[in-house]
C-alpha cells in the first residue's frame, strides 16, 4: 500500500502559525477532507503537500514513484496550448501516445493527405505498444463528462469555468497515487457533480480535497482533517461524522477547560500567600502553575464566529419587477418578466452559468437598468449587496480602516454597542492582525472582512452572488444560522445544495434565453426530478391469476418457540450494550478515532435492537 507520510511539520506566515508540528499520513484508497477557517493555512498545506512549497521544519516521505495531482483553485495552465495539449500535458509513454493520437485525429479532420495518414498509423502502432487504448477510452469519458468539447481551441480562449474544467479533466486522466482537489465542484452542474462523486468513490488512489460543497464532502469522504489554530484534528468518517465527533471533542475541551480554570484559581491562591519554592514539591507546584495558566489562556483565547447585527425597519414592499426584458447583443437574459418579492421573502435564485443571474442581482441594485420594463424597489429597503467580486476592497487601506468607512461601533439585535474593534475579533481577525493591509489576507479572510462589512451596515434586504465559494464551512454554517433569525429578506445566487437547501423556500431558475422556472421546495429535490428525464421502460404485465388463499398462520413454528422464549433477554442485553457504548463514547475525551469506531457500533448495535423489537412485534401475535 503506497502512502504518503507529513512528519513533523511547521510553517509560518510572518508572525502567524499555520501548521505547528503537524504529522499526518495519507494511505491508499482514503478520501479526505481538508477543513478549516479561511486564512488558518489550507491553500499552504496543499501546496506543501504537493511539493510547491516546503514547511519551514519537518519532512514529507514518500516512495520514488509517487505521483501527486494537484487541481488548484485557480489552475496555473498555459494560455498559448490547445486544451488537446494540456489535458494531456502528462509525459508518460502512454500520455504521450494518446496525446499525438488525438492531435492527428484533430489533423485528420482539417486534410486528408498521405504523410497525415502515414502519421496516423505510426500513432496507432505507439497506441498498441503502450497499450493505451483503455486510457483514451476512459479520458474521452473524462472529457465528455465534464463538457470539455473543443480540444483546438486555446487555454486563452477559454472562460474561467472552462479552464477548471480541463484542469480537472488534467488531474483525472493522470490517474496520480494522490489527487488533490481544491474546490473541485466550482463551475460544475449538478449532472457532472455526481459523476465526479462515483468518480472519486471508486478512485483506487488517495484523494485529498477542499471543498464548500458540503454534501459532495459528506459523500466521498471517509476520513476528515481539520486544521485548527495550527494543529491537524482527524476524524474517521465522513463530514456527518466529523460534526458528531468534533461536538464531542469541543464537549470534553470545555469540561477540561472548566476543569484547569477551577485548579488554576486554587494555585493562584496558594501563589499568592506567597509560597517559596525551598522545596521540591513546592517547586513542582509552581511549574504545574504555569503549565495551567499557559492552559487557560489558550482556551480563552479560542475564538467562535459570532453573527448579531440590528437590522433596519422594513415595510410592506420590497421588490417589484414588471414586464421586465434584458439582453447583451443576441443573448437574452429576460423576456417580459415578472416578479414579486415579499418582505421576510427567502430566494434562491440558480441555473446554468451565463445565463443572467448576477444580471438580476444588479438590476434589483440599480446598477444595470432593463431594456423595458419597470423595477419598483420599496422605500424602506436598505441593501446590503455581497457580490462575487472584492471590487470594494483596497489592498493598500488597512482592515479596521476599512470598516470604520460604515462606522466606528455597530448594534446587536440586543441595542449592544460593539466596537469595530471586537467585532473584528468576533470575525476569527486577532487584535494583533487590525492594522495589517487589506492586500495581505488571503482571498477566504478577504471574503469574510467583506461579508462583515456588508452586514454591519444594517440591511434589511441581502443579495448575496455565490457567497459559499469563497467562505470556510465554518462560516458558511454561522451565516445559515444567522440567515434563519434574519428579520429581512433574502435574495442568494448560488448552486450550492447545501446552503440553499437550508436557506431558501423559493427557487427562480434560470434556464437561459430568458426562460426562468419558479419551484417551490428544496434545491436538492429540484436537481432529482430535473436529472430524472428519462422515462420508464413498461414492461407489460401478464394477466393475474387469482391469488391462491393462504391458510391463516396460528402458532409458531418450532424455531420461532426458541426465539420468542429468549427475546426479552435479548432486548434486554442489547439495551444495556448501547448503553455502555454510549458511556464509553462519552469518556473518549481527544481520541477520534476511537470515538468514531465506537459511534460506528452503536449505530450498528441501535439497529439490531430496532430488528429485535420488530420480531417481537411480529411474535407476540402467536404467544397465546
Amino acid at each position: 500500500m503506497k502512502q504518503l507520510k507529513v512528519i513533523d511539520m511547521t510553517k509560518t506566515f510572518g508572525e502567524k502559525t499555520l501548521f505547528d508540528h503537524v504529522d499526518v499520513t495519507i494511505s491508499e484508497g482514503e478520501r479526505i477532507g481538508l477543513i478549516g477557517v479561511n486564512g488558518t493555512g489550507k491553500s499552504t498545506f496543499l501546496d506543501c503537500i504537493a511539493g510547491i512549497s516546503s514547511g519551514d521544519t519537518g519532512e514529507i516521505l514518500k516512495p520514488s514513484d509517487y505521483t501527486i495531482g494537484f487541481l488548484r483553485q485557480n489552475p496555473p495552465l498555459d494560455e498559448k496550448v490547445t486544451v488537446l495539449e494540456a489535458v494531456f500535458a502528462g509525459e508518460t509513454r502512454n500520455l504521450r501516445a494518446v496525446r499525438e493520437y488525438e492531435r492527428v485525429l484533430l489533423a485528420m479532420e482539417e486534410e486528408q493527405t498521405e504523410a497525415i495518414h502515414e502519421h496516423f498509423t505510426r500513432a496507432q502502432a505507439e497506441m498498441d505498444a503502450t497499450n493505451a487504448w483503455d486510457l483514451n477510452t476512459e479520458a474521452k469519458t473524462i472529457l465528455d463528462r465534464l463538457g470539455v468539447k473543443n480540444l483546438k481551441a486555446k487555454i486563452s480562449e477559454l472562460s474561467g469555468g472552462e479552464r477548471k474544467r480541463a484542469a480537472l479533466a488534467q488531474v483525472l486522466i493522470e490517474t496520480p497515487d494522490l489527487l488533490i482537489l481544491d474546490e473541485p465542484t466550482n463551475h460544475l452542474d449538478f449532472t457532472t457533480i455526481k459523476w465526479l462523486e462515483d468518480y472519486l468513490t471508486r478512485f483506487k488512489g488517495a484523494v485529498l480535497v477542499v471543498t464548500h460543497d458540503r454534501y459532495f464532502l459528506d459523500r466521498i469522504t471517509n476520513h476528515i482533517i481539520e486544521l485548527d489554530y495550527g494543529k491537524l484534528y482527524r476524524y474517521v468518517g465522513n463530514y456527518e461524522s466529523f460534526m458528531e465527533s468534533k461536538a464531542i471533542r469541543l464537549e470534553n475541551e470545555v469540561r477540561e477547560s472548566e476543569k484547569n480554570r477551577n485548579l488554576y484559581r486554587k494555585e493562584l491562591a496558594w501563589m499568592r500567600r506567597g509560597a517559596k519554592a525551598r522545596s521540591t514539591k513546592q517547586k513542582a507546584r509552581k511549574d504545574r502553575f504555569v503549565d495551567l495558566e499557559d492552559k487557560v489562556k489558550t482556551k480563552t483565547n479560542d475564538a467562535k464566529l459570532e453573527l448579531d447585527f440590528k437590522t433596519s425597519r422594513l415595510g410592506n414592499d420590497v421588490f417589484l419587477l414588471e414586464h421586465v426584458s434584458k439582453r447583451f447583443s443576441e443573448k437574452v437574459i429576460l423576456d417580459d418578466f415578472n416578479l414579486l418579492i415579499k418582505p421576510g421573502e427567502r430566494l434562491g435564485i440558480t441555473g446554468k452559468n451565463g445565463t443572467g443571474k448576477s444580471t438580476l442581482l444588479n438590476m434589483l441594485t440599480g446598477q444595470i437598468t432593463p431594456d423595458t420594463g419597470e423595477i419598483t424597489t420599496g422605500q424602506t429597503v436598505n441593501i446590503g449587496y455581497y457580490t462575487q467580486q472584492n471590487t470594494e476592497l483596497d489592498p493598500d487601506k488597512r482592515m479596521i480602516t476599512y470598516l470604520q468607512e460604515i462606522g466606528n461601533e455597530v448594534k446587536t439585535t440586543q441595542n449592544e454597542t460593539i466596537s469595530v474593534s471586537a467585532m473584528l475579533e468576533r470575525f476569527l481577525f486577532p487584535k494583533e492582525a487590525h492594522g495589517k493591509l487589506i492586500g495581505s489576507l488571503s482571498g477566504g479572510e478577504k471574503r469574510r472582512l467583506f461579508l462583515l462589512k456588508v452586514l454591519m451596515s444594517a440591511p434589511n434586504v441581502l443579495l448575496l452572488d455565490e457567497p459559499t465559494n469563497d467562505l470556510d464551512t465554518e462560516t458558511l454554517t454561522v451565516l445559515e444560522d444567522y440567515l434563519e433569525t434574519f428579520n429581512g429578506t433574502v435574495i442568494t445566487v448560488s448552486h450550492d445544495r447545501y446552503f440553499l437547501d437550508k436557506i431558501a423556500s423559493k427557487l427562480l431558475v434560470f434556464k437561459g434565453q430568458g426562460i426562468t422556472e419558479e419551484y417551490y421546495g428544496m434545491y436538492s429535490e429540484y436537481l432529482e426530478q430535473a436529472s430524472d428525464e428519462t422515462p420508464k421502460k413498461v414492461v407489460p404485465s401478464k394477466p393475474k391469476e387469482e391469488p391462491e388463499v393462504k391458510k391463516e398462520k396460528v402458532k409458531f413454528s418450532y424455531m420461532e418457540k426458541k426465539e420468542w422464549a429468549g427475546i426479552e433477554a435479548a432486548i434486554a442485553e442489547k439495551e444495556a450494550q448501547i448503553v455502555t457504548l454510549n458511556e464509553e463514547l462519552q469518556e473518549t475525551g481527544a481520541d477520534f478515532t476511537k470515538a468514531g469506531d465506537l459511534s460506528a457500533q452503536i449505530e450498528t448495535a441501535e439497529a439490531d435492537l430496532l430488528h429485535l423489537y420488530e420480531r417481537y412485534e411480529y411474535l407476540s401475535q402467536f404467544a397465546n
